[in-house]
Parts: C-alpha cells; sequence; structure tokens
C-alpha cells in the first residue's frame, strides 16, 4: 500500500495503544506522516521509543507512554500525560490487546480468562472511560477500537480473545450511540490475520494455513488496516458512527 501522502491530520492529535509494533505501529506512522501529533502507548520500551523516533523522522512531533491499559489509573494519566504533551486529544486508536492461551473453554485457566479480559476488553473500556471525557471537552474526537474477525465469528480454543472482541463490538455501539450527538465519533475495525511479527514466527505449515482462511489466499498487511483506520478518522468519514469495519481478505464471506 502507497504511504499517505497528504496531511489531512495537521493539526490532529493521535494517541495509539499498542503502538509499538505491528498494526498499532502501522497506524502511529500513518498518522505521523499525515501531519498528526503521535502518542505512542505501549508496554515494550524499546519498540516504542523506536517507533515514536520513527515518527519523528517522519516529521511528527511524537513521544512514547508506557501504560498497562488493564490498570484503570495508567490509562487516566495516560490521556493527562497526552493532554500534557499536546493539549487535547483527537483520535484514539485502542489496539493495545494479547491472544491469551489456547484450551477449550472447559479447560481453559481462570488466571488466563481474566487476563485476556483485563487487556482486551476491560482495557477498551478504561481507554474510552477517560478518553470521552477529554474529547467532550474539546466537543470532538474519534475513537477507533481495534475488534478482529472473532468479533463476529467463533474460533476453537480461544474461547477468551472471542469473548473479549465480541465484547468491544456492544461497546462501541452503545458509545457510539451515546455521543454521536455530541462530536464524537466511535467505529471498531476487525482485521483478519495480518502479518505481524508474532505471526512471521510461526512455521510455514501454519502461516500456508491462516493464509488459506481468507478468501483472497494470503494475510493482510499492517498497512491495509491502518489505512482503514486513517479513513475513519478523517473528516471523509464524517457521517460514520457506531460501525465495525472489517478488513479480513473474504475471510468472513465464506
Amino acid at each position: 500500500m502507497a504511504e499517505t501522502a497528504s496531511k489531512q491530520f495537521k493539526d490532529k492529535v493521535a494517541l495509539v495503544t499498542g503502538g509499538a509494533s505491528g498494526i498499532g505501529e502501522a497506524c502511529a506512522l500513518t498518522f505521523a506522516r499525515s501531519g498528526a501529533k503521535v502518542a505512542v502507548v505501549d508496554l515494550n520500551d524499546e519498540l516504542g521509543e523506536k517507533t515514536a523516533a520513527a515518527a519523528r523522522r517522519a516529521g511528527a512531533d511524537a513521544i512514547y507512554l508506557r501504560v498497562d491499559v488493564s490498570d484503570p489509573a495508567a490509562v487516566e494519566k495516560m490521556v493527562a500525560d497526552a493532554v500534557k504533551a499536546f493539549g487535547r486529544v483527537d483520535i484514539a486508536v485502542n489496539n493495545a490487546g494479547i491472544g491469551g492461551e489456547s484450551n477449550p473453554t472447559g479447560a481453559y485457566s481462570i488466571e488466563g480468562w481474566r487476563k485476556v479480559i483485563d487487556i482486551n476488553l476491560n482495557g477498551v473500556f478504561y481507554c474510552m472511560r477517560y478518553q470521552i471525557p477529554q474529547m467532550l471537552k474539546q466537543g470532538s474526537g474519534v475513537i477507533v477500537n481495534m475488534t478482529s474477525i472473532l468479533g463476529t465469528v467463533g474460533f476453537a480454543n480461544s474461547a477468551a480473545y472471542v469473548a473479549a472482541k465480541h465484547g468491544i463490538l456492544g461497546l462501541t455501539k452503545t458509545a457510539a450511540l451515546e455521543y454521536a450527538k455530541q462530536g464524537i465519533r466511535i467505529n471498531s475495525v476487525g482485521p483478519g490475520f495480518i502479518k505481524t511479527p508474532l505471526l512471521d514466527s510461526l512455521d510455514e505449515q501454519t502461516q500456508a494455513y491462516l493464509s488459506g482462511l481468507h478468501a483472497m489466499g494470503r494475510m493482510g498487511e499492517a498497512q491495509e488496516v491502518a489505512d482503514l483506520v486513517a479513513y475513519l478518522c478523517s473528516d471523509q468519514a464524517s457521517f460514520l458512527t457506531g460501525g465495525y469495519y472489517l478488513v479480513d481478505g473474504g475471510y468472513t464471506a465464506q
């Protein structure tokens, strides 16, 4: 995919959780190239600082914030720190998440369940809980919550992940209804299997299997997801809120 050339997000501030690598990194750098100031949020300090530095090389003001999104106090501070650095938060991409263990529901560990729900679902709620009041003060804002194809279909041995991603859809729709008349748009994006460092570490046979699950016969690229996120955050998407937008290579069409 071609890099974003326009400066459509000039004077905007974008906050991206899970921004150190993969889809989050692609989103952060897309906003940076498009003129936004960027707060890169993650727990991987090395990669987070690297992404922030890449954003600065692209011409953006950028900072890295170390935040555990499963900690509401840390998330509240995250929003405050972004506002302290840049004065506002216009765009929030709530992307942080983990895959969790692989076990059938009847054998899924309680600890594993709680960890995935805390990060993948509670973390998105905490982010919106503190992003929305700031956006209300400003009179505008856009939020994109990263879900998955597994927000609409099941996947064996991934009970916690699937439940969390389904939950994000309901949370997104509810919040979108609540704030549609107050200048805040909230949507969700459902990627298929995307080529990220995590999937790149899988063996060739597993990668081939995952590629074959998509009608297009391949996994997606992080930039393909970032391009959709950028569109949803742009003025071109001014009438879009409460939606769930798949970027899945035809996975759910089969």
